[in-house]
C-alpha cells in the first residue's frame, strides 16, 4: 500500500518537473525569437542610416544663411547695437515702457506746491516746469473756488509757494481757466516764480487720448514728494475730461501727465468719488500756455506725417 503511494507520488513529481523543463525550454526558444527579429531590425536601421551618410548632399536652388553671428568688425558690432535699439524701442512701445532715465530726467521738472489760506489751513498739490520760471498747475490749488455743496466760500489763498531745493519760493499766478468748482474743463492755472534750474516740460497739445494709451503720472503724493504712478487711458468726458486707471491720490492735482515719449500731455485734477483708483486727467489746450512766452505749438500729427512722406 504504501509502495503504490510512493509510486504515484513519484510519477505526479516527475510530470510536474518535466513540464516545467518544457516551459522554460519553450520561454527560452520565444525569447530567442525575438531578440532575433529586433537584431534583424536594429541592422536594418543601421544600414540605411550608413547608406544616407554615404550619399553626397544634393544642391538646393534656395540660398541659405546661419543664424550665427560673425564679429568681423566695426560694422558688425554697429549692426548689432541698432538691432539692440530697435528691439528695446519695440518693446517698449508693445509694453507701453518709459526708459527709466528719461523718467528721472522728467521727476526734476515737477515741484512740489504748497498755498496758504484765511483759514490758517495749508494745501498741498503739484506744478510742472515750462522754463523761465512759468509752472502749470491745477486752479483749485491756488485759488478759493466755490464749495461741493455749491455755496459761495469765504476762504481765499493768501500765499502760493513751490519747493525748490528744499526751501519754499514764493508764486505768483499769472492766468487761470474759467473753472469756478473743481474737477472742471477750466481747472487750470499758470504761476511764475523767478527762474529756476529745472529742465523745462516739452508740451504736446495734439495728444490722442486713444483707448488704453499707456501714460504715466509724477505728482505730490500725499504731500510726499514727487512720485511716480502708470496707467491707461479710459474714456472721454461729456465737460472735456479724460478719466484713467491711475491712481487720484490727495497732492497729485497740476502733476504732469506724461505720453511714452515723455512729452506734457495733461494734468491729474481730481478723483472718482470714493475711489482712488480712477482718476480724471485735464488735457493741455493751447490756451492753457497763452500767457508762457516759451511755448511753442506743435505741429499736428498728420502734418508731420506728411512732411515725412514728402522727404
Amino acid at each position: 500500500m504504501v509502495s503504490r503511494r510512493l509510486v504515484v507520488s513519484s510519477s505526479v513529481i516527475a510530470t510536474a518537473l518535466s513540464c516545467y523543463t518544457l516551459g522554460v525550454m519553450q520561454s527560452r526558444r520565444g525569447d530567442a525569437a525575438m531578440r532575433a527579429v529586433y537584431d534583424a531590425k536594429l541592422d536594418s536601421i543601421r544600414d540605411e542610416v550608413r547608406a544616407q551618410s554615404d550619399r553626397k548632399p544634393r544642391t538646393s536652388a534656395v540660398a541659405t544663411a546661419g543664424t550665427s553671428g560673425r564679429a568681423d568688425g566695426t560694422a558688425s558690432a554697429a549692426a548689432r547695437a541698432r538691432m539692440v535699439a530697435e528691439i528695446k524701442e519695440q518693446l517698449q512701445t508693445e509694453m507701453g515702457l518709459l526708459p527709466v532715465n528719461l523718467l528721472r530726467d522728467r521727476r526734476s521738472s515737477f515741484v512740489e506746491l504748497y498755498s496758504y489760506d484765511t483759514l490758517g489751513k495749508t494745501n498741498y498739490g503739484t506744478a510742472g516746469y515750462l522754463g523761465n520760471g512759468y509752472f502749470i498747475t491745477v486752479k483749485h490749488a491756488v485759488v478759493a473756488l466755490r464749495d461741493e455743496d455749491e455755496r459761495a466760500t469765504t476762504r481765499r489763498i493768501t500765499s502760493v509757494k513751490i519747493m525748490y531745493r528744499g526751501k519754499e519760493i514764493p508764486a505768483k499766478v499769472i492766468d487761470t481757466g474759467d473753472a469756478d468748482v473743481e474737477v472742471h474743463s477750466g481747472d487750470w492755472a499758470i504761476i511764475r516764480t523767478r527762474e529756476l534750474d529745472l529742465p523745462p516740460l516739452h508740451v504736446d497739445s495734439a495728444f490722442a487720448y486713444e483707448f488704453a494709451d499707456p501714460i504715466f503720472r509724477l505728482g505730490n503724493d500725499y504731500s510726499k514728494g514727487i512720485i511716480l504712478s502708470t496707467g491707461y487711458v479710459g474714456q472721454r468726458t461729456a465737460n472735456g475730461l479724460v478719466t484713467c486707471l491711475t491712481d487720484g491720490h490727495p497732492g497729485v492735482s497740476g502733476g504732469g501727465v506724461l505720453d511714452q515719449r515723455g512729452n506734457l500731455v495733461g494734468i491729474p485734477i481730481g478723483r472718482m468719488q470714493g475711489d482712488y483708483r480712477f482718476s480724471f486727467i485735464l488735457p493741455i489746450r493751447p490756451e492753457m500756455l497763452r500767457k508762457v512766452p516759451a511755448y511753442e505749438q506743435p505741429e499736428p500729427q498728420h502734418v508731420l506725417a506728411a512732411a515725412d512722406v514728402q522727404q
